[in-house]
């Protein structure tokens, strides 16, 4: 296919695209990148870095709230929406500027409409059909709703809709519990709402190591967020002031929960559906696309990368496969990447932050026998004790081996996990990081005593 008008052509510009298009530019290789949206997709734009603002928003108002526990006189006087979300758009058009030069800069060919994949190695925008010695599909993902709940933009909503909110719902059931579903109902919280999350899994945070799904509900209970686990969702009606959402309880008994608003948080699914996947014989499963550990689907020279293959719904896990993508295709032969060793993080008020296995995981690959766990409570941590977070990072490791999991609950806590994902992928044994020296007063900290217990020399009382 020497003729063809690129080397790569890139099927979707979000975070695992635009990854891929700026790492093969750089290789010297021919770019097309064909984008129906805005580039930087989901996670630039109604994803991680809009709600990462509505979070420290949040952060800043329990500032306010609390200030008189720091000897501050400060007060809260409300929160006005309309500056909340220009501080919040301001961040993602600077960040959107930024990503639009350097794509520009890289000579990348940015083709704007809705791509369809018509060949093997051709994408049809409009009438106009292109050719790419190698395809990557990165069409990323949506908002997915439930069978036959009726999403309106107005009384029932989903993430999308939340990110323009206009003012503060006075209450809201958030319906799922898991990191979308704790991230906004944290936010809302803050600003004063009454909340309640509906999760039909046992627990918060379902795919969290235990200890930390029951940090995190402890510290709901106590900012005054309900939430009900094991409880599945039956249907919702509109009512005069917002909605009235009927739920099932453990015995099978059913209650109804009145809020203004309903946000459904019930994950993200698969954007492929009428992108001719399927009809070029690209090998699906409920939507998404399937790859070996290079992220090359069943076709040759075709590659998928992101949300639309199983697995994490990163955008730094869609990033770096964008990069490994390029790298493969250039004949650089990147190592294959470890699902495990990409961390990840809810940033919640506290944050959930973890890398490696969790315990259960564990127990059931080596065996209860074959794993010890330390768990370091924060409270002997002096930089958490100055910040008033409450929290723990527990470690696990294989008997006389590496460590195979960190996990960490408290306020900010996923800046810590630069280090830990280090210490996973590195396989480093608690004995390699004892002796590293961490600056004090840091929560950093916390993680080096951590391992300065697992290694055998505990400095301070832990479980």
């Amino acid at each position: 296919m020497a003729d063809a008008d690129f080397d790569v052509l890139i099927l979707g510009a979000g975070s695992g695209g635009y990854a891929c298009a700026l790492r093969a530019a750089q290789l010297g290789l021919r770019v097309g990148l064909v984008e129906k949206g805005n580039l930087g997709g989901t996670c630039l734009h109604i994803g991680c870095i809009p709600t990462k603002a509505l979070l420290h928003a949040a952060e800043v108002a329990d500032q306010a709230r609390d200030a008189a526990t720091f000897g501050v006189r400060a007060s809260l006087d409300g929160i006005d929406m309309a500056g909340v979300n220009a501080y919040k758009d301001g961040v993602v058009s600077r960040l959107f500027k930024g990503l639009s030069g350097l794509i520009k800069g890289r000579g990348i060919t940015v083709i704007e409409g809705t791509g369809r994949l018509t060949g093997p190695h051709e994408v049809t925008v409009g009438d106009t059909a292109y050719s790419g010695r190698h395809v990557v599909l990165a069409s990323g993902s949506y908002a997915r709703t439930l069978p036959g709940l009726e999403v309106d933009g107005a009384r029932v909503i989903t993430s999308d809709h939340a990110l323009r909110l206009d003012r503060v719902p006075a209450s809201v059931v958030v319906l799922g519990g898991g990191v979308i579903g704790c991230e906004f109902a944290s936010v809302w919280r803050s600003f004063g709402a009454e909340v309640t999350i509906v999760e039909a899994l046992p627990r918060l945070v379902a795919v969290e190591d235990e200890a930390s799904s029951k940090a995190l509900e402890r510290a709901f209970r106590k900012r005054g967020i309900v939430f009900r686990t094991g409880t599945p969702f039956q249907s919702v009606k509109h009512t005069d002031s917002g909605v009235a959402v009927t739920v099932e309880g453990a015995n099978g008994e059913q209650s109804v929960i009145e809020a203004e608003l309903l946000l459904v948080a019930v994950g993200r699914g698969p954007v492929t559906e009428g992108l001719g996947y399927d009809e070029q014989g690209v090998t699906m499963d409920r939507g998404f696309v399937l790859t070996d550990e290079r992220c090359r689907t069943n076709l040759e020279g075709v590659y998928a990368v992101g949300d639309i293959v199983p697995g994490l719904q990163l955008a730094h896990r869609g990033f770096q496969q964008g990069i490994f993508v390029a790298e493969d295709i250039a004949g650089l032969d990147p190592q294959p990447i470890d699902e495990s060793g990409i961390p990840r993080v809810t940033y919640s008020h506290p944050e959930v932050a973890s890398v490696g296995l969790d315990e259960a995981k564990a127990a059931e690959t080596y065996g209860a026998e074959g794993i010890e766990t330390l768990t370091y409570d924060l409270g002997g941590n002096g930089k958490s004790q100055i910040l008033k977070t409450q929290g723990f990072v527990k470690l696990i490791r294989r008997k006389d081996g590496p460590v195979i999991g960190v996990h960490m609950v408290g306020d900010r806590v996923g800046e810590l996990i630069g280090e830990a994902q280090l210490i996973y992928n590195w396989e480093g044994y608690p004995e390699d990081v004892a002796p590293l020296v961490h600056a004090h007063p840091t929560q950093n900290e916390a993680l080096g005593e951590a391992h300065l217990a697992l290694a055998g020399k505990p400095l301070h009382a832990h479980s």
